[in-house]
């Protein structure tokens, strides 16, 4: 037999559990708690079904996370409003999951995370394109001010999101109304810099 067909083939089933658990036991017990068993518990599998996927709990979260965690994307709608509302509703969502709250985490340990940091900077840094493109657009279209500070705006829309999702109480999440949320939440914003 060959080095391609011998065994049994990887259930993609399985790499999906485990990534998703992942994701899960980091987000509610943090790094301190994450270990490969804790996993394979949530997961139902075996750690050597782990193992042989990722070498270390590091490498494991680091595919968690980049499997797990979708970037926000730049959503080019042709206006400025609708293109920071599709933003806020991307944020929403992704804060209102397992998600948001591992990478909130993240953001406070990454740097004690060996090989995982890169994961956070691909985050932050994708975040920060797609909603400065934004603003710029909104700019050369003359929909806002020229002098609008992008970082002020910005910091005001994540931050928004961010403490509006974190300090609603756990059994009201659910009832978050996201685009009612995300419009209250722009149309507040821009009318600051029109």
């Amino acid at each position: 037999m060959s080095a391609t067909t011998a065994g049994r083939p990887r259930d993609p089933e399985v790499d999906r559990r485990v990534l998703r658990a992942a994701v899960t036991r980091y987000a509610d017990h943090g790094w301190a708690a994450f270990s490969v068993d804790a996993v394979a518990r949530l997961a139902c599998v075996g750690k050597a079904a782990i193992y042989l996927r990722w070498p270390t709990k590091e490498a494991l979260l680091g595919a968690a996370l980049a499997e797990g965690v979708p970037l926000v994307l730049d959503n080019d709608t042709g206006t400025l409003r609708g293109d920071l509302l599709a933003l806020a509703r991307q944020l929403l969502v992704h804060h209102l999951g397992a998600e948001g709250q591992a990478l909130r985490r993240l953001g406070v340990e990454y740097l004690t995370i060996p090989d995982v940091a890169q994961t956070w900077e691909t985050h932050r840094r994708s975040r920060l394109e797609a909603a400065r493109a934004m603003i710029r657009r909104g700019i050369a279209r003359g929909e806002i001010r020229p002098d609008t500070s992008p970082t002020l705006l910005l910091d005001a829309l994540c931050g928004g999101v961010m403490i509006h999702t974190t300090s609603t109480p756990d059994a009201r999440r659910g009832d978050i109304d996201v685009d009612g949320y995300a419009e209250r939440l722009v149309t507040f914003l821009l009318r600051a810099v029109e």
